[in-house]
């Protein structure tokens, strides 16, 4: 037995032994305890220090409003910082050590701080460190980075495993107290789908330490029970250890379990931590209430804690909290804690009650105290006495630990993670959920009901009705013979403590005091949100759970006004901390992007195909024969056949947009600067879709395949980001438009078949006319394929400046089609290109891709100028493109440049200078965007953005590599190199 360990009582498992350590020194506990229950067993009073101050700090609550027992767990790469004693679960061999405190937790140089604490006053560092100004890098900000924070992160990789998860359920049921419960039981019986989330390793909440019995059971049998019978339904999903941090659109909640963070060694075929994204019909909060701390001279001293935390502790963990206790409430639960103390044997010294009457008729032995408060506690790293003012006078009463209790606020978080603010009710004492929640409710003590059996009658009742609209009638659960604490209505609020003596803290963690409040008010702070960065009151770990409605109510004291008038701080996700490794998932590592491949990716590898990676794409970047010593020789016989007979590419990676409804051409018309909204079915444009700066975003193809029906191909690039870019202008920019978007990039495979024996090959496989006068340049339909077997779409697009096609075809057939189009062209010398020599033919033909694109043109910098619309009223960027910079002579345009040495060559980057010019930044003219060497031209040929470009065609530059120390004579030329008239396009 350990010190505070009591005989008998409470849940944990006393025939299972657990040995631990706490700052190095060995330790006893037993399964089911906390790391906090543990520490209280063995007489650890002093776990931490606070953030400014390095105050002594103990353990204040029993659950994950913890803001001082705050600890670091493990070792190597599974090193923790600042996890909540309250909340982790005890294991054999746990490794805890103690943070922000030096050179150990007993003895703290920190501490010192506290004598200096009248120059650290709320705001102090907006005050001190403006002056003198050199001394901010100097001085300030080093010493700043050196104290901030809590518990130091490892270096060492972490070994664990991650992983996500999505759910689907009728009702979702957040907290599995009495109200949770009694919901979750009552749609399990009607035969909904149903999700149970508790944060606890055990569900059943204030059941497990609540000392009412039901139908003559005690409350953790009763709860023992319903978890039975709900564990043996198939329709629900009990998940423990799993805590709900956010409530997102679509009625989406995030959350985390906790899979094997009570465990020493994680077993490797599990992962450490889950993260659950749960879509709900219909979601209830039965999450509870969190109790409030008094205000007090030294309520932040260890072996003070709260009322409701030091019950917990005694019947669940069988704690006691010290030898003689004293309880400081403004409400009924005090009480209730001293009746469980005496009823273990811990002597209850006395119960001071700011009301000047108990309202529940106590019968037990220690001193009552009405109309009176404690103004301070005395001792030094733990609680020897308390001050109590009475009648004017004050007392001193010897006792080593003391309970309070200010009240309770629902805990209605989740419920204000879309923007609703909460209620302030003066009948309840506190903030409420706002009103008018769509698939969401709040039951409980979270909805401010008071009383075992409210709660339990309230959580069915709103879970049959919930179900009923979902289409299952039930009737709701119903409980018999509870005997337990009657209702109480709660005290009005004492949010100061009169005649206070000491420091009386707000927010614990950050060292928020009473008066920093006081003086944010009178220094023209005391709007909530300001308040709130002045004194960095909620800014914690714990988000202030326990202190900002307190420090609400302070701010509408010293206001004038109501709280509800002051309002609360945005609530926001993660409820509690999220690891990164949660979030991360199987991101990791060689994984932490995904790897995508093509369609094709098998049958281009079977083909020889040398890959590259593009973004996240894996693309075939040359078919390789064993001939051909170098990639060179491979990349100039693909270009070459490309010219000379057909080829085929792989485009599947450009991104695929369908884009539907009455109003689809009017939104491309906004969306690009030119026009589409006229565009013939059967047609395909070319397009360029600018930012709202004017200028170019991305460009593509998108063709008309019905009256409502349009198919956009964007860069493979720049597929996620224009998806995006339109979901955001439907959605937010023009809502009144009958317009629907899906992404079908992976649904569709595409390839291109380019050169002037291409329609031969095509014809072979195509159901239908495809000669130049049935489907000309630009033609899009849906064709039959291989005796209408299969449909596929149809394009005459050319990015290689020939005759070309771009064949759509389901993923699926793609090996298929493929195979089958290297049959119909094997006579005609057909054979695969990759992305080199893509980029070769593009370059030849003076085809831009984002290598020009690079986020500083707009389109007359590229030869485009006529194609931006001066007839439509509106588009994306078409007011900042009338901006004189941008259209001013000298802006770089785009020209070819090839080398006056055919044997010479230039590099991608280099810049261009005036011949005989210095390489200076001064004399810089513009630089090559693309290069390549091209086996038609016999030489290097590049694209460059040059100063007044188009009007210099035949002038004589040198290119310039700075890099390498290279000048290359050069002249620069039209951006086309072969086939300027485009008469291989119409053939």
């Amino acid at each position: 037995m350990t010190p505070y360990r009591l005989a008998k009582g409470g849940l944990v498992n006393r025939r299972a032994p657990l040995s631990f350590t706490f700052d190095g020194k060995p330790m006893q506990g037993f399964e089911g305890d906390t790391l906090a229950s543990a520490l209280l067993a063995n007489g650890r009073l002093l776990v931490g220090r606070s953030f400014k101050y390095h105050r002594p700090r103990g353990i204040l609550t029993a659950g994950a409003a913890e803001p001082n027992a705050l600890v670091t767990i493990g070792s190597g790469g599974r090193t923790e910082p600042n996890t909540r004693a309250t909340v982790q679960e005890l294991y054999d061999g746990l490794e805890a050590r103690s943070q922000n405190r030096w050179p150990s937790l007993d003895f703290d140089v920190g501490a010192l701080n506290g004598l200096l604490s009248p120059f650290l006053s709320a705001g102090f560092y907006y005050k001190t460190f403006m002056w003198p100004a050199p001394l901010w890098e100097k001085l300030y900000e080093p010493l700043i980075r050196k104290a901030a924070g809590l518990g130091k992160a490892t270096y060492e990789p972490d070994p664990d495993s991650y992983e996500k998860s999505w759910a689907h359920c009728d009702l979702l049921v957040i907290g599995a107290g009495p109200t949770g419960l009694a919901a979750a039981l009552t749609a399990g019986r009607a035969g909904a789908r149903v999700i149970l989330l508790d944060e606890g390793s055990m569900p059943g909440g204030s059941l497990l330490f609540d000392t009412a019995t039901i139908d003559g059971k005690p409350a953790s049998e009763f709860a023992g029970e319903i978890i039975a019978e709900l564990q043996s339904m198939p329709n629900v999903r009990l998940m423990t250890r799993t805590t709900a941090f956010g409530w997102y659109d679509g009625n989406i909640f995030g959350a985390v379990e906790r899979v094997q963070k009570h465990i020493r060694e994680p077993e490797d075929n599990l992962p450490t931590e889950r993260l659950w994204r749960i879509v709900a019909r219909q979601a209830l909060l039965a999450t509870g209430a969190e109790e409030r701390p008094l205000i007090f001279g030294g309520n932040d001293r260890p072996a003070v804690m709260m009322a409701g935390a030091m019950r917990a502790y005694l019947n669940r963990y069988g704690v006691a909290p010290g030898k003689a206790t004293a309880v400081f409430t403004s409400n009924d639960s005090g009480y209730v804690l001293a009746r469980d103390l005496e009823a273990a044997g811990v002597d209850v010294v006395a119960i001071v009650d700011t009301r000047t009457s108990a309202s529940i008729g106590y019968q037990g032995k220690a001193r009552l105290i009405a109309g009176a408060v404690v103004c301070r506690t005395r001792g030094g790293k733990s609680v020897s006495g308390i001050d109590v003012r009475s009648d004017g006078r004050t007392q001193t009463i010897a006792v080593d630990a003391l309970a309070m209790s200010g009240g309770f606020s629902p805990i209605i978080h989740l419920a204000c993670h879309r923007g609703a603010k909460p209620i302030w009710s003066e009948e309840d004492a506190c903030f409420l959920a706002p009103d008018g929640l769509k698939g969401l409710g709040v039951a409980g003590a979270a909805a401010a009901t008071s009383g075992l059996a409210a709660c339990l009658d309230q959580g069915a009742a709103q879970a049959a009705a919930y179900l009923g609209d979902l289409g299952f009638p039930c009737r709701p659960a119903t409980f018999a013979n509870i005997e337990a604490d009657k209702d109480s209505r709660p005290a009005k609020p004492l949010w100061a403590i009169p005649g206070i003596n000491g420091k009386a803290f707000v927010d614990f963690q950050n060292d928020v005091h009473l008066k920093d409040l006081g003086l944010a008010a009178r220094e023209g702070y005391g709007h909530v949100e300001l308040a709130k960065r002045y004194t960095t009151n909620g800014m914690a770990t714990d988000q202030g759970k326990l202190s900002n409605v307190n420090a609400i109510g302070l701010l509408a004291e010293a206001r004038g006004v109501s709280p509800a008038e002051v309002g609360t701080t945005t609530f926001r996700p993660f409820y509690t901390p999220v690891s990164f490794g949660a979030l991360t998932g199987t991101h990791s590592g060689h994984d932490f992007q995904p790897v995508r491949k093509s369609p094709l990716h098998d049958w281009a590898k079977n083909k020889g195909a040398i890959f590259t990676e593009a973004g996240l794409w894996y693309r075939s970047a040359w078919f390789a024969r064993a001939s051909e010593k170098v990639w060179r020789e491979s990349v100039d016989r693909e270009v070459l056949n490309v010219r000379q007979n057909v080829g085929l590419c792989d485009v599947s990676t450009l991104g695929k947009i369908e884009i539907f409804g009455k109003d689809a051409g009017e939104f491309l018309d906004r969306v690009y600067c030119n026009a589409f909204s006229k565009l013939p079915v059967g047609r395909a444009r070319y397009g360029i879709m600018l930012r709202e700066d004017g200028f170019i975003y991305d460009d593509g193809t998108t063709s008309r395949l019905g009256e409502e029906h349009f198919f956009m191909t964007t860069t493979t690039a720049y597929a996620a980001g224009v998806m995006s870019h339109l979901e955001f202008c439907t959605q937010a920019l023009w809502p009144d438009l009958d317009v629907r978007l899906a992404s079908v990039t992976d649904q569709w495979a595409q390839m291109a078949i380019a050169g002037p024996k291409s329609r031969l090959v095509m014809e072979k496989i195509i159901d239908a006319d495809i000669s130049n006068a049935a489907f000309p340049f630009l033609a899009a339909k849906n064709v039959p394929l291989c005796g209408g077997r299969l449909h596929g779409r149809l394009f005459r697009i050319s990015f290689s400046g020939e005759l070309a096609y771009e064949l759509a075809v389901p993923a699926g057939a793609a090996e298929s089609i493929a195979d089958v189009l290297l049959d119909a062209g094997a006579r005609y010398g057909i054979q695969p290109y990759g992305t080199e020599a893509l980029g070769v033919l593009r370059i030849e033909k003076g085809h831009v891709t984002h290598s020009e694109i690079n986020g500083t043109v707009v389109p007359s910098d590229l030869g485009f100028g006529r194609m931006v619309s001066a007839t439509k009223v509106d588009f994306i960027g078409k007011a900042m493109l009338e901006r004189e910079g941008l259209k001013a002579a000298d802006r770089l345009r785009l020209v070819g440049v090839r080398p006056l040495d055919p044997s010479t060559s230039f590099k991608t980057g280099s810049h261009i200078l005036e011949k005989g010019a210095q390489s200076t930044l001064e004399n810089d003219q513009g630089y090559v965007t693309s290069s390549a060497f091209s086996p038609h031209v016999g030489s290097t040929i590049g694209l460059a953005l040059v100063k007044r470009g188009p009007e210099r065609i035949g002038e004589e530059v040198i290119v310039w590599n700075g890099l390498k120390g290279e000048y290359t004579p050069a002249a620069l030329c039209h951006p086309t190199f072969i086939d300027p008239a485009n008469e291989r396009l119409h053939v």
